[in-house]
C-alpha cells in the first residue's frame, strides 16, 4: 500500500501520536511518501520513518497513492484536499487538532482505525468541491475549494458591494463586509459563524451567506449546486480579498469572478459506524443543557 502523509507543524505532545501512525504503517509494510516540507517537520521532531519512504516531488505523485493521510485538524484536511482532490485519492483524516468535523478519526483510536482500514471496514464519503473561474489567474491550478469561496473588503473600513448573479440572472447587491459561497461541507465553517444554515453533506446545494450585511433583512440563501454564481464588486478601495478555504489573494475590484461545482470531489474515508448527525451533536453540543 502506498500512503502519502500530509500535515503541518505540531507541538511536542503530538509527537508520540505521529510516531504511532508511522509505526502502524511500517508494521504493515506500507510505502510512506511525504512532501519535502513535511519531512523537515518530521525530522525536526525526531520522527523515525524507517527505510521504506520517499519524498513527494510534485502534485502528480498523489495520483499514485492508495490513501492520503491528513494529520492535524480540519484546516490540514482542507489543505490535503488541494493535493488529493483532482485525482480523488481517498483522504483519511486523523484529528490531532481541536474540532474535527472533517478529520473524524480521534487520536486515541489510531490502531482501531488501521485495523478497520486494512479490514476494508470503511466506505467513501464523496464531498462536492467548488471551482473558481476568473478572467485573472488568481490561484493557478489550485482554483478549487472544499469549504467555501469568499469575497471580503480589504483596503478600507467601508463596506463593499457585491452584485451577485445566478446563472446570469441578477439576484441581489450585497452591501456588506463580504460574501461567502459555501459547499454543504463548508456549511459548518465560516458560513455558520455568519448566520448560515447547517446543510447535510450530500444535499447538492451551495449556500450564499453575506458577511455583516448593511441591510438586516438580507439572509443566507440556498441554491442548487448546478448553478453558476457570478459576481461584480465595487467599493471605495481599489482591491478586495478573495479566498478559497484558507488561501487568500488580493484582487482589483474590476476582476470577473464566478463559482461552479468542480468536476471532481474530495473522497473522504468513512469508517463503519460514523454518522454525521452524531458529529453535529458532539461538536456543536446540540441538546446540551446544564439543567440536565
Amino acid at each position: 500500500m502506498k500512503v502519502a502523509l500530509n500535515g503541518r507543524k505540531f507541538d511536542e505532545p503530538i509527537t508520540p501520536i505521529i510516531q504511532e501512525i508511522v509505526d502502524q504503517l511500517k508494521h504493515r509494510g506500507a510505502e510512506i511518501f511525504v512532501s519535502e516540507g513535511y519531512f523537515n517537520i518530521l525530522k525536526k521532531n525526531d520522527i523515525d520513518l524507517g527505510e521504506n519512504w520517499c519524498i513527494i516531488l510534485d502534485r502528480q505523485h498523489y495520483d499514485d497513492m492508495d490513501f492520503v493521510f491528513s494529520l492535524g485538524g480540519d484546516g490540514t484536511l482542507l489543505e490535503t484536499a488541494t493535493f488529493a482532490g483532482p485525482s480523488q485519492r481517498p483522504i483519511l483524516g486523523i484529528n490531532t487538532g481541536r474540532l474535527g468535523f472533517l478529520a473524524t478519526t480521534p487520536k486515541d483510536q489510531i490502531k482501531e482505525a488501521f485495523d478497520a482500514l486494512y479490514a476494508k471496514a470503511f466506505s467513501f464519503d464523496d464531498r462536492v468541491m467548488l471551482r473558481l473561474e476568473s478572467d485573472k489567474n488568481i490561484f493557478g491550478e489550485v482554483n478549487f475549494a472544499l469549504n467555501e469561496f469568499t469575497i471580503l473588503k480589504r483596503d478600507t473600513s467601508s463596506m463593499i458591494v457585491v452584485h451577485t448573479y445566478i446563472d446570469g440572472e441578477y439576484l441581489n447587491s450585497y452591501w456588506a463586509d463580504g460574501l461567502i459561497v459555501a459547499t454543504p461541507t463548508g456549511s459548518t465553517g465560516y458560513s455558520l459563524s455568519c448566520g448560515g444554515p447547517v446543510v447535510l453533506p450530500h444535499s447538492n446545494n451551495f449556500i450564499i451567506t453575506p458577511v455583516s450585511p448593511h441591510n438586516l433583512n438580507v439572509r443566507p440563501m440556498i441554491v442548487s449546486d448546478r448553478s453558476v454564481i457570478s459576481f461584480e464588486m465595487e467599493g471605495r478601495g481599489k482591491n478586495c480579498m478573495v479566498s478559497l478555504d484558507s488561501r487568500s489573494k488580493a484582487v482589483e475590484m474590476n476582476v470577473q469572478l464566478a463559482v461552479r461545482k468542480a468536476d471532481f470531489k474530495a473522497r473522504l474515508v468513512k469508517f463503519d459506524g460514523y454518522n454525521f448527525l452524531d458529529t453535529l451533536r458532539q461538536k456543536l453540543n446540540w441538546g446540551l443543557d446544564l439543567r440536565n
